[in-house]
């Protein structure tokens, strides 16, 4: 059964957030439609212009909903390219024809209740970006495109050692490898289109002394080592809520405590700290941040560096924060989701440019364009045909 939740595409985009990065676990299964695991299930996400659907399996152990792959399947799929109205009858159908198993009233309310938590929707992005593209030009311009980019609330153990992973990687290669962490040592959930999916890890598991062994076998290199010996650490020196307690100490704390980790530094403790615990003036810094701080921002300090360090990344953070103000973070990761190679082509097509005008118009948008393109093409066509004819009537003159 599909549920809803209120939403503006200008709040949430699905599309952007769900694969600039902050999380590996969600993949587009079918048109529109994200399928990943979060707090220990299975959900297919979607929206339309005012509202996010979203559809949570349950393994066989649990009250509701059977996990089995043609139902996965079905709900995945049959809803991809259906307008608003169309969608919302099609929901209406499927639940009177389709009988369900019964859930409860509670786990209705908990799962809408995760659903706000992960996307923190009590923050009103709207009127950061106001707040943003006041104090600076160059976000608002970028913010006509890029609506919509929220920062996630992960689960700590999950963000910290998929993070870990992303050392010397990019974004594919990181999915790979946390998909195969899941797969190895997380629990089964369920299986949807041929597809296992599986909870993430938990720390006991980590730091089983088997593990590195078997994370190198699996591909992952020196990060095995660092992997295994982080979550034991964690353990033997400060217990299984540590992670999920540093929400609540001071941002500086909470990134000096995760840099005493394994395989842990600056860069990864402020991505932690922003998309897990709770730390919206966290502005990670990588050779891709600082090149838009130079490039966009004329930001000089360091440019005669090589390497980032430790100073150089609070003062890129320093001058992001002076400028952005306590949701520095949040603003930050818009900025790189624009940067991403492959979104740039928002940038590019003029119907896609105004997310809020897409949603009002967007269809007649569409049409519009693609009738030009093939008015073009035809115009193409036709001048091509003249030019043939041409050519045979002037050499029919010529004989």
């Amino acid at each position: 059964m599909w549920r809803s939740l209120s939403c503006a595409k200008s709040e949430l985009r699905l599309d952007l957030t769900l694969a600039c990065g902050q999380s590996f676990r969600w993949r587009e299964t079918a048109e529109g439609h994200w399928t990943g695991v979060m707090a220990g299930r299975v959900w297919t996400l979607t929206q339309t212009d005012d509202t996010v659907w979203y559809h949570v399996y349950k393994d066989k152990g649990m009250q509701g909903e059977g996990c089995d792959s043609k139902r996965g399947a079905g709900v995945s799929l049959q809803m991809g390219n259906k307008s608003d109205k169309s969608f919302k009858g099609a929901l209406k159908k499927e639940e009177q024809e389709e009988p369900v198993a019964v859930t409860s009233v509670h786990d209705t309310e908990e799962e809408e209740d995760m659903l706000r938590d992960y996307f923190q929707l009590n923050v009103k992005l709207g009127d950061l970006y106001e707040e943003w593209g006041a104090a600076d030009p160059h976000f608002k311009c970028i913010a006509d495109v890029f609506t919509g980019v929220r920062m996630l609330r992960q689960d700590p153990t999950e963000c910290l050692f998929s993070f870990i992973c992303t050392s010397n990687n990019h974004i594919s290669r990181i999915q790979g490898m946390v998909e195969r962490l899941c797969q190895a040592l997380g629990a089964p959930l369920c299986q949807l289109d041929q597809t296992s999916y599986h909870n993430f890890p938990s720390l006991s598991a980590l730091a089983d002394s088997s593990v590195e062994a078997c994370l190198r076998d699996l591909g992952f290199g020196y990060r095995a080592r660092f992997l295994q010996q982080s979550a034991k650490q964690i353990l033997d020196t400060h217990g299984l809520q540590w992670l999920e307690g540093l929400r609540g100490v001071p941002y500086v704390q909470a990134r000096d405590a995760l840099r005493t980790l394994p395989g842990v530094g600056t860069k990864v403790a402020d991505c932690v700290c922003l998309m897990s615990l709770d730390k919206a003036e966290a502005v990670p810094i990588d050779t891709h941040v600082w090149q838009i701080a130079k490039r966009d921002y004329n930001y000089a300090s360091g440019n005669a560096q090589k390497s980032i360090t430790d100073k150089l990344h609070r003062d890129i953070g320093d001058f992001f924060r002076k400028l952005w103000g306590p949701y520095a973070g949040w603003a930050q990761s818009v900025l790189f989701c624009a940067d991403l190679k492959k979104f740039q082509k928002l940038k590019e097509m003029p119907d896609l440019k105004q997310p809020l005008k897409e949603e009002k118009g967007g269809g007649e948008m569409r049409v519009a364009y693609k009738k030009t393109k093939i008015k073009t093409e035809e115009d193409e066509t036709v001048k091509a045909m003249e030019t043939k004819s041409a050519g045979r009537k002037k050499a029919k003159v010529s004989v």
